[in-house]
């Protein structure tokens, strides 16, 4: 999927630019760690210099549609400084992680300029362990999750020698600020191709209208079960109050092996096994706050990909949500698991996920004041109290400038009203639990992270205890 210049937001990328405010930044990343000391700047900068043409969006910055006429276009930024996007940071030696952390919260406390292409990435030197870290910063109005992974897949080195990347034959010229008629004239262009999109659409459900029968009737009963899911709100909970731009952070490291070990002897998948952690951590942490739980069932935006494999490397959202379970009643991990293992296995089964996609496509073709509605709607406390997504990552090691990835914590993103987001990334044989929160919410953010440690730890009891029991086998 190319990247060119005077490309139209998709209504997904544009609602995220209508999610943001002072206080709510939509903005995703991670904390990476890596072995050895950093390169020097220079070379550091001169090898992101010559891969910025495999992701020509990273050079390009918003135009607003003239008079509101459209969502924003992104177009080439004539005065794009790699320097100001890639920045300098040290820790006072030897810098712990948990410095490390308070610096990523920082930094995710600042909204990006919306005059100058939406991302940033730090260089954070002093680590302890004779390590230095990467900071990455980017709109999710630009990439979503699994096009991250995918980005970092072409930006990061696939072995210790830095790989040879193909350049292109004429250097990097941006294309003109084009002028207002230029602006609708694209934002015209790109209404005529999505008529014909529909038009097309049409001529197959006349070729095949049995076919496009039963898409309908999906469509209609993805759209019936999401309007079904907003008219039974979240509950209200300490995760949803009024929150400020300041973030805290906290990491939590496991093997992702001991998650395939519980849910190979307990049954469910890796993600039920983390919504499972989850709801036992945010279980302990509202009882530390006097909450009581009984009868309490909270709701996790679970966003899930819908990229093809034709898409890998693409910028952009594609992504649909679902509305997960996380069952804080019960007090059981083993009935915990299982109630999370029935209820997602219901959604699966359910068409949430196709209503959400349907609704996007909705929204591509409503008017701007009516999809910033929607896309506020989209992100109301009635539906979630916080967004929980996991995220699968490489399960070899990256490199840059030959220094070897060893960790990686990702982050999320707050909307309005939401004090508390987990974001979960496996890298390598881990799996690391990243937890953005607000900065005056919550205080007591690594409750939460000590609640996802300890709740691993007695499922993986549980897995081991029940691997060791005998077998029975029925006589003869």
């Amino acid at each position: 999927m190319s990247q060119q210049h005077l490309d139209r937001l998709t209504a997904i990328d544009a609602g995220f630019l209508h999610n943001e405010g002072s206080a709510s930044h939509m903005h995703v990343g991670a904390v990476v760690m890596l072995e050895g000391p950093p390169p020097a700047f220079e070379d550091l900068l001169d090898s992101i210099r010559s891969r910025l043409h495999l992701v020509p969006r990273y050079r390009q910055k918003l135009a607003g549609a003239p008079a509101h006429s459209g969502r924003p276009l992104w177009v080439d930024d004539p005065s794009f400084d790699v320097e100001y996007h890639v920045r300098q940071s040290a820790l006072p030696r030897p810098g712990s992680e948990q410095q490390l952390l308070h610096t990523a919260a920082r930094i995710f406390s600042q909204r990006l300029d919306r005059s100058k292409p939406l991302w940033e990435l730090w260089v954070v030197e002093g680590l302890e362990d004779e390590r230095f870290a990467l900071i990455s910063k980017t709109h999710h109005a630009l990439v979503d999750g699994v096009g991250g992974v995918d980005l970092a897949q072409v930006l990061f080195d696939l072995a210790p020698v830095p790989q040879d990347i193909e350049h292109p034959d004429e250097p990097w010229e941006p294309a003109p600020e084009p002028h207002a008629a230029e602006l609708m004239g694209a934002g015209a262009t790109d209404a005529v191709r999505s008529g014909l999109t529909m038009t097309a659409g049409a001529l197959g459900a006349m070729a095949d209208p049995r076919r496009a029968a039963r898409q309908a009737r999906h469509a209609a009963e993805g759209l019936g079960e999401l309007v079904w899911a907003t008219l039974n709100p979240a509950p209200a909970t300490p995760l949803n109050v009024e929150i400020g731009p300041h973030r805290r952070f906290v990491g939590v490291r496991h093997e992702l092996a001991d998650l395939k070990e519980i849910k190979n002897a307990l049954g469910g998948t890796v993600n039920d096994v983390v919504l499972s952690v989850v709801s036992g951590a945010l279980r302990g942490w509202l009882h530390s706050r006097g909450v009581r739980t009984e009868g309490l069932e909270l709701r996790a935006l679970v966003p899930v990909s819908v990229r093809g494999e034709a898409e890998r490397n693409a910028l952009g959202n594609r992504i649909a949500v679902m509305r997960g379970p996380l069952p804080v009643y019960v007090e059981d991990p083993l009935l915990r698991l299982r109630t999370v293992r029935s209820a997602m296995d219901g959604l699966k089964e359910s068409k949430q996920a196709v209503g959400a996609e349907v609704m996007a496509g909705m929204q591509s073709f409503a008017p701007p004041t009516i999809l910033a509605q929607a896309a506020r709607i989209n992100f109301s406390t009635r539906l979630f109290n916080l967004i929980v997504t996991n995220l699968p990552g490489p399960q070899f090691p990256l490199y840059v400038q030959g220094r070897e990835m060893r960790d990686v914590f990702p982050v999320a993103f707050l909307p309005r009203h939401h004090a508390l987001a987990i974001a979960i990334m496996s890298y390598n044989g881990h799996i690391n639990f990243g937890l953005l929160g607000d900065y005056d919410a919550l205080p007591d953010l690594e409750v939460i992270g000590e609640g996802i440690e300890a709740s691993v730890a007695e499922l993986l009891a549980l897995a081991r205890r029940q691997a060791r029991q005998p077998t029975r086998t029925s006589k003869g």
